[in-house]
C-alpha cells in the first residue's frame, strides 16, 4: 500500500480509529485531503470516510453514500469488516456500536437509543479523545516517526491484538473449562453454578482472561469462577458479574485461603483439588 487517505477538517473517532487499524496493518503515511478520482481508482491508496463509495476491492471505505435508513455503520465498521474483525469487535468492544450510532445518527439520537439523558453524552468526552482528534486534524500528512502517527500505530496494534488474543482465549476456555454445580441445602433456594478452568500444560499468561467473555458468548448462567492463580500454584475464586450469592470474606479464616478481598468478590487459595475448591465456593455462599 502507498498511503491512507481520509478527509480534511475536523476529525472524528470513526475515521481516526479506522486509520489507526490501517496504519498498524500497512505502516504507511496518512494523507488528510479530498480524494481525486485517481485516488479512488488506485487500490494501493486506501480511501477512508470520504469519496462516496464502499469498494473494498479498490480499498475505498466510505459510508456517507448509504441510504438514510441504512443500519448504523461507519468507516471504522467497514475497515473492521475488511480485516475480518467486525463480528468479534461487535461482541467484545462495547464502545463500537455507540460509536457507529454517534457517527451516523448524531449525539441526540444516540442518547435516545441508549436510553439516557441527552446531557450524558457530553460527560463521556475525555481529554485523551479531544487531544488526539484535534492534533490529528492539524496536519495534512502524517508519516512514520511523527508522534501522532506512532500513537495511531500503537492504538491500532493494541486493538488488533486485543480482538485476536481474546478470540483465542475464548476458544481456549471453550476447550478446557468445566461447568459445575454446588448443590443447595434444604435452607437454600438454588444451586450455585461455577465455571472451573483447570491448570493445563499450555496456558495463557493470564488464565482468568476470557472466562467472563466466554460466559457471555455461551449464554451460560454462572455465579462464580475458579481459575489458576497466575501468581502461584493455587487457584483464584471470584464471583461472576458481582453475583449476590457469593461473599468470599466468609472463607477468609480457612487455613488454605491466603487472601480474601474485603469486599468479598475474590479470594486466593493454595488448594488445587477440585473437590476442595467447590467446598470453598459452598462456604462462601450467601
Amino acid at each position: 500500500m502507498k498511503a491512507i487517505l481520509t478527509h480534511p477538517g475536523s476529525a472524528h473517532k470513526d475515521d481516526l480509529l479506522a486509520c489507526c487499524l490501517l496504519v498498524a496493518r500497512y505502516q504507511v503515511q496518512v494523507w488528510r485531503r479530498e480524494p481525486e478520482s485517481s485516488d479512488l481508482d488506485d487500490p494501493e491508496i486506501i480511501v477512508v470516510d470520504v469519496g462516496g463509495e464502499h469498494e473494498p476491492t479498490r480499498s475505498n471505505f466510505d459510508h456517507h453514500q448509504f441510504p438514510r435508513d441504512h443500519e448504523p455503520v461507519c468507516a471504522l465498521s467497514l475497515v473492521l469488516q475488511d480485516m475480518g474483525l467486525y463480528e468479534d469487535a461487535k461482541s467484545f468492544c462495547e464502545w463500537l456500536e455507540p460509536a457507529e450510532w454517534f457517527d451516523t445518527r448524531g449525539p441526540f439520537q444516540t442518547a435516545d437509543w441508549l436510553g439516557v439523558d441527552r446531557a450524558i453524552m457530553n460527560r463521556l468526552n475525555s481529554p485523551i479523545d479531544i487531544t488526539l482528534l484535534r492534533r490529528f486534524a492539524q496536519k495534512s500528512e502524517w508519516k512514520p516517526g511523527d508522534p501522532i502517527w506512532e500513537m495511531m500505530r500503537m492504538i491500532g496494534e493494541d486493538l488488533i491484538m486485543y480482538l485476536r488474543t481474546l478470540r483465542e482465549r475464548i476458544d481456549y476456555v471453550a476447550k478446557h473449562a468445566e461447568l459445575h454445580e454446588v448443590e443447595a441445602t434444604a435452607a437454600e433456594v438454588r444451586v450455585l453454578r461455577v465455571l472451573f478452568m483447570p491448570r493445563t500444560e499450555s496456558m495463557p499468561d493470564d488464565p482468568s482472561s476470557g472466562l467472563a467473555r466466554y460466559v457471555s458468548v455461551s449464554g451460560e448462567k454462572v455465579d462464580g469462577l475458579i481459575y489458576p492463580d497466575r501468581r502461584g500454584s493455587g487457584y483464584g475464586l471470584s464471583r461472576h458479574e458481582d453475583s449476590p450469592h457469593l461473599d468470599f470474606t466468609q472463607i477468609s479464616d480457612e487455613e488454605d485461603v491466603h487472601f480474601a478481598h474485603a469486599r468479598g468478590f475474590v479470594a486466593k487459595t493454595s488448594s488445587t483439588e477440585l473437590k476442595r475448591l467447590l467446598e470453598l465456593v459452598a462456604q462462601a455462599r450467601v
